[in-house]
């Protein structure tokens, strides 16, 4: 049947429709456009010859169909897939859905054997299966991305273990740290976002087929035997839950939020970084762009995207659980509105982590400026104030005298190792000239020589851990 053919017979026909039987007069046009998921769900329509593959295998292995028609329908749907890949499928609004549009396809190919194929499932966990498959794959793409952007910035960081830069509290300069330093603390970011997707694909990977609309089916399926197939790890247990849990989609959702929200912390700090004010880093043209008016301008737009796409994944996490939350069992409609915020949730994960894994290798960090950061905003109070300790002074008396040798040198508009040991003397007898080594952003770093802190020896060891965890992977 052509496209034309089916837009016209289902409008003056009821039973045109697969399900058409039960109905007397046809549906009203606009509630087909309203009802409609084809324009969307089709992305979907290779998981599903996916799954009517394994399904027809499984009822030829149990008397269901014959090996003629297993045959004709493997051919057939394997006819189809090719249409697809082509572009050449006659896709149509009047038939719904992906599942059955590709059921009528097979139907006009080949014959009534393709009415078969629908024996002993419903579109109820056809659909379920389809979302698991494509979602499945998707995960497995993130991941690979996920992993090629760690292993990206790891590199970098082992580059960067011994440049110094300024770390921050309230976004005030606080204590010395090394970049590489501040990279593999991104890294642990998306490290326990890796574990979470995997997570995450544990419970994505479980066969609904077989449940059927909602009870199962009386024919003698074999669930085991399609979940094999179709590589999950075993089937659902519950055909009730099988077809309306949307939990694995959220799940995916809260996964990409999160993901989003880390990437986003990391974009805010290269659009401070690559800023007139900060200097501490130089992103490649081919990730900015310029401005329509000002010659000067180069744009970190990349960054400024991410952290923007960061709202619609966390809309599309919300969406769920919206969508979700007052559904009685098993199947409603509503589902069909499960599939545009995952679908683009996915892809805006994707395309982000594809982004930032281009990027990141080609950080340029401006070390002088960094340096020169560091050096203000007496970032080495702390270690002024551990020295004394050290000394036999409390800490609560060195935390005191530490701040009033600050409020002295801010009064003299020096750092605390531009005071002469005389001048750092009036504040405590303890200080000796020893204390220079201890003031320099060097002796800073260094002195934090465990594991989770900043000593370059520190930051070099826990890239090699990274990446004895990636390449596990």
């Amino acid at each position: 049947m052509s496209k034309d053919n089916a837009s016209s017979e289902s409008a003056t026909n009821p039973a045109a429709k697969l399900w058409g039987g039960r109905f007397s007069e046809a549906t009203d046009a606009f509630v087909e456009r309203f009802t409609a998921s084809v324009t969307f769900d089709q992305r979907m329509a290779l998981e599903d010859i996916q799954g009517s593959l394994a399904h027809a295998q499984m009822l030829s292995e149990v008397g269901v169909l014959t090996a003629d028609e297993f045959q004709q329908i493997a051919d057939g749907l394997k006819g189809i897939a090719a249409e697809i890949e082509a572009g050449e499928f006659p896709w149509s609004v009047q038939l719904e859905d992906v599942h059955m549009n590709i059921e009528a396809r097979l139907t006009d190919r080949i014959g009534a054997t393709g009415k078969k194929l629908h024996t002993g499932r419903s579109r109820n966990d056809q659909v379920a299966t389809d979302i698991r498959l494509w979602l499945r794959g998707r995960i497995d793409r993130i991941a690979a991305e996920l992993t090629r952007l760690q292993s990206g910035l790891v590199a970098l960081a082992e580059r960067e273990a011994d440049t110094i830069m300024p770390g921050f509290t309230h976004l005030q300069s606080a204590q010395p740290v090394t970049f590489g330093h501040h990279l593999l603390a991104w890294n642990e970011m998306l490290s326990r976002d890796y574990g979470r997707l995997m997570d995450c694909r544990k419970r994505v990977n479980r066969s609904p087929l077989g449940a059927a609309a909602l009870a199962g089916t009386s024919y003698p399926i074999n669930r085991a035997r399609t979940a094999e197939l179709l590589g999950f790890d075993a089937p659902t247990e519950n055909s009730l839950d099988s077809v309306s849990d949307r939990d694995f989609a959220i799940e995916f959702c809260a996964f990409a939020a999160l993901l989003l929200t880390h990437l986003s912390r990391a974009s805010e700090e290269l659009v401070l970084w690559t800023s007139s004010q900060f200097d501490f880093i130089d992103l490649p043209d081919r990730f900015c762009t310029g401005s329509s008016i000002m010659p000067q301008k180069k744009n970190p737009d990349v960054p400024e995207l991410v952290r923007g796409k960061t709202g619609r994944v966390n809309g599309h996490l919300v969406a769920l659980l919206t969508l979700m939350k007052s559904q009685p069992l098993a199947y409603n409609k509503d589902n069909q509105e499960d599939k545009e915020p995952l679908f683009d949730a996915a892809d805006t994960a994707l395309d982000c982590l594809r982004a930032f894994a281009d990027m990141v290798p080609a950080l340029k960090a401006k070390k002088d400026n960094m340096l020169a950061a560091a050096a203000k905003g007496f970032s080495t109070a702390t270690d002024l104030a551990d020295y004394l300790v050290r000394k036999g002074v409390a800490f609560r008396d060195a935390h005191e005298i530490v701040g009033q040798s600050v409020s002295f040198a801010i009064e003299q508009q020096k750092d605390l190792a531009e005071l002469s040991l005389a001048q750092l003397q009036q504040f405590s007898d303890q200080i000796g000239e020893d204390v220079f080594e201890v003031l320099t952003l060097e002796g800073s770093v260094a002195a934090r020589d465990h594991i989770g802190g900043t000593a370059p020896n520190q930051v070099r060891a826990a890239c090699a851990r990274a990446k004895e965890l990636l390449a596990e992977r």
